[in-house]
């Protein structure tokens, strides 16, 4: 599929009004008036975008009337302004989501109804496909390719995974006491803070909300300033899907006034964070200093990718190169350092090379393109400042390490780069890149592979290549990493648990695990015969 590069704004027709039959009739909170939506060309066609804060299923300009700027990646111009909220927005959006929660029309309303809503938003996500992927990729860079086989389906399937698990969040039982009868309860949290970061905006934002609505919490959810546009059409879709007004609401802006006044307000149950480390631990500072609200956390990454002299080198090579073009190493779980057996060392380093060169570096609207830019250029000069860092270092560039004078002109293009020759204390060894980086280093034995790769702050993902199951088995044990790949990289599905260990974060996004993330549990106690003591 090709994508023309040009972008045009018109002013759209307002979004059509919906009114469900389950409706929640909230008190009024007042705006200045209705945020308009915008159409923007892209790759010709007209895909229609709100652009306020949405609050009881309604677009808003902020309180304040601030708007900030969205940018395209590709060539560094803006595309156009959205609202941008501020602390008394969250404000209004807490007490918009509260009064939803404690409303029973959501909280204890029929797990199968909620299910059905979720089934219904990703049915409307699956009929406005071409429009959320346009979005999704003018607002981050990304090709066609990675968006749609990649951001798109992981999701919707999120969606109808935990439809599915909407009424099967059941307690258990007990009999064994004598002369009681004990049962416990799973019960939602209450008003949820999400805080998402700017990489996968779109999967972020549906591996947050899922579980948290199928479980019956309402949220406040605040979308990364650098991409909030496919947020603000998901919100669309969740109103036109039945979602009660109130249980879904997006504050879009700033992480030192947003971010900070959802992690700081005392009517947040709960906090879920993907990020920076550095910006974790502020949150649980906030958490700490205000309410001691539940808080789960994903944070940074510095993945170790082992390749032992048995692995079939030619997939070894083919997965590594997926493991940092995927999404151009701007994931947490990223394999930027990768060991190599010193019997295949020199023979890995010529393929690797050699493949990561073949890699087509453009304008990500042209369908021949296999990584597009950087996401903005903050991100752009952070890692060409980690690659001087290399070079200052000594260690060697075997290919890349420089701009690439591609694409759109001011578009944040990086080359492909590889060091080797790399020592463990380099700052490109221990620090997170974030971006198309990769280090090889050498190693002779299992144990020390072991002591390399767990010589990390960070433990979020890992990999071995081996066609020795028994030596995967021993290396993915010691591993100390949330996610561990057998032959294999940065493939992750919403099915199965995903969460570091270390300053990687704790808790778990995906799979049954994310449910315990938004449900309290609850133990009762029935006397059936116990006296009292005496």
């Amino acid at each position: 599929m090709s994508f023309l590069r040009a972008v045009r704004v018109t002013q759209a027709r307002p979004v059509r009004s919906w009114k469900p039959s389950t409706a929640i009739f909230l008190s009024p909170i007042r705006f200045a008036s209705t945020s308009p939506s915008q159409t923007l060309k892209i790759a010709g066609r007209d895909v229609s975008v709100p652009t306020g804060i949405f609050i009881n299923n309604e677009f808003h300009k902020s309180l304040a009337n601030n708007t900030f700027g969205v940018e395209n990646p590709s060539n560094g111009q803006e595309v156009l302004r959205i609202q941008e909220g501020r602390e008394e927005d969250v404000d209004a959006a807490v007490t918009a989501a509260r009064k939803a929660f404690e409303s029973s029309e959501w909280a204890n309303s029929d797990p199968v109804w909620r299910g059905e809503l979720l089934n219904r938003l990703a049915e409307l996500m699956e009929r406005d496909k071409e429009d959320i992927i346009a979005l999704e990729m003018l607002d981050t860079g990304k090709t066609y390719r990675q968006a749609s086989t990649l951001d798109f389906p992981g999701s919707v399937g999120p969606l109808k995974y935990y439809a599915g698990w909407a009424d099967k969040v059941l307690g258990l039982t007990s009999f064994n006491i004598p002369g009681t009868f004990a049962y416990t309860r799973r019960e939602p949290v209450g008003v949820c803070g999400q805080i998402i970061p700017w990489n996968f905006p779109l999967l972020m934002f549906i591996w947050k909300i899922a579980p948290a609505l199928a479980t019956g919490n309402t949220i406040v959810i605040k979308s990364a300033e650098a991409t909030p546009l496919s947020a603000l059409k998901i919100c669309e879709l969740i109103k036109e899907a039945g979602f009660p007004a109130g249980v879904v609401n997006l504050v879009s802006g700033f992480g030192k006034t947003v971010g900070n006044a959802i992690a700081s307000h005392m009517d947040v149950d709960k906090l879920a964070f993907t990020g920076s480390t550095a910006t974790g631990r502020t949150i649980l500072k906030a958490s700490a200093s205000s309410n001691l609200k539940k808080v789960t956390l994903e944070l940074g990454g510095k993945s170790p990718n082992i390749v032992f002299p048995d692995a079939d080198i030619e997939k070894a090579v083919e997965w590594a190169a997926w493991g940092i073009n995927m999404n151009f190493g701007q994931t947490c779980h990223a394999g930027t350092r990768i060991y190599v057996h010193e019997d295949i060392y020199d023979e890995f380093v010529s393929a690797y090379a050699k493949r990561l060169s073949s890699l087509k570096v453009g304008d990500n609207f042209d369908s021949s393109v296999d990584q597009g830019p950087q996401n903005s250029r903050m991100q752009y000069e952070k890692i060409l400042g980690y690659i001087e860092s290399g070079k200052e270092e000594g260690a060697k560039i075997e290919i890349g390490g420089k701009a690439a004078k591609t694409g759109p002109e001011g578009g944040y293009y990086i080359e492909p780069t590889v060091f080797t020759n790399v020592k463990p204390d380099m700052k490109i060894m221990r620090e997170e890149i974030f971006g198309p980086v990769v280090c090889i280093a050498k190693f002779r034995t299992e144990e020390e592979v072991l002591k390399y790769a767990n010589d990390t702050t960070y433990g979020l993902a890992s990999a071995v290549n081996t066609k020795d199951y028994e030596r995967a088995l021993r290396i993915t044990n010691g591993l100390k990493a949330g996610t561990a790949w057998v032959n294999m990289y940065n493939f992750v599905h919403w099915t199965i648990p995903f969460g570091g260990y270390k300053q990687s974060g704790f808790g778990r996004e995906c799979g049954e695990a994310a449910l315990e993330n938004y449900t309290e549990v609850k133990a009762v106690y029935y006397n059936t015969g116990l006296p009292a003591p005496k």
